[in-house]
């Protein structure tokens, strides 16, 4: 059974007045995230990614579609209790310590008074914050906020933990423990569906991923299933002593060029053309200084796509 199962969604605004037109957030979007795996919800600021997160946690109602978390339909009462959910801007209430802010969580998630006082410790050692437990939220920095929100995410040791943009405005320090976290949660066993624009954080640590863009799903898999399959390798070949007219015969070949002086750089869109280039300079003259080959990114297939459906 996957976590979270959804088919054919859509979310549509009727207009407020009749001089307005009906917005369509979300377009038939499907995907299925497995029990145990890190999910990273790709897309653009509007793409759809809290409007897709807030009807999984039942905040929500689509228009059409089916929906399913842990194994129930999304809202339902009795999974309450294994979801844990960090907004993009969550509210914190400055003038409580660590430990009160957790514990006033605890008691709207229904805990006992001792289940809280077990759990609180143990969870602020996990967030790095036992030593800072005692102090005021005020006084916590940015990346110590982000942290004290997952914190809370996870007072009810919960099976499925989702995370609107969890690492937005932090430095990279920030970044990496946050990431580390989440890597934490998935040796745990949890499943971790996360949104966000940071595309070297998802390559990291995603299991999938899936690329949202004006509430269409345009990619769904792992990150090299997604860039081997949609991205040719490209070959970069940079040589000595050609110059002008000399490249001429070859520059159609290649996908860009760059000439500085008698150096060239060429990027060519594969192995396919590598030997006709090679003979080419050979002919001309040239040194071959290097051939490097180059990987397509998730930066440069988020950019293709989001492009293409623009």
């Amino acid at each position: 059974m996957d976590a979270i199962a959804v088919e054919q969604v859509t979310k549509v605004y009727e207009p407020r007045w009749p001089w307005h037109r009906s917005s369509t957030v979300l377009s038939d979007v499907s995907f299925s995230v497995s029990k145990g795996e890190i999910f990273g919800f790709l897309g653009h600021n509007g793409a759809g990614k809290t409007t897709t997160m807030k009807i999984l946690l039942g905040l929500l109602r689509p228009t059409s579609g089916r929906i399913e978390v842990l194994g129930a339909p999304a809202g339902d009462v009795a999974t309450h209790s294994k979801l844990g959910y960090l907004p993009e801007s969550p509210y914190f209430y400055d003038y409580l310590t660590a430990e009160e802010f957790l514990a006033f969580y605890g008691k709207l998630a229904g805990m006992s008074q001792n289940a809280i006082h077990g759990r609180i410790p143990s969870l602020l050692e996990q967030v790095g914050l036992h030593e800072a437990r005692h102090r005021q939220l005020r006084k916590f920095s940015k990346g110590m906020l982000q942290r004290i929100g997952l914190a809370q995410a996870l007072i009810q040791d919960p099976e499925l933990v989702v995370l609107d943009e969890p690492m937005s405005g932090l430095d990279p320090m920030g970044r990496k423990e946050v990431r580390d976290l989440i890597l934490t949660l998935r040796e745990q066993g949890k499943t971790v569906f996360f949104s966000t624009h940071i595309l070297s954080d998802v390559e990291m640590i995603c299991d999938r991923v899936g690329i949202l863009a004006k509430g269409k799903m345009l990619a769904l898999g792992t990150v090299e299933e997604l860039v081997d399959g949609q991205l040719a390798e490209s070959i970069e070949v940079v040589c000595d002593g050609v110059i002008g007219t000399q490249i001429e015969p070859v520059r159609r070949l290649a996908v860009r060029t760059l000439q500085s002086g008698a150096r060239c750089l060429m990027v060519l869109p594969g192995h396919e053309c590598l030997d006709e280039i090679l003979e080419a300079l050979r002919g001309a003259g040239a040194k071959l200084v290097s051939i490097i080959p180059h990987k397509g990114s998730l930066e440069e297939l988020f950019v293709l796509k989001s492009h293409g459906e623009g």
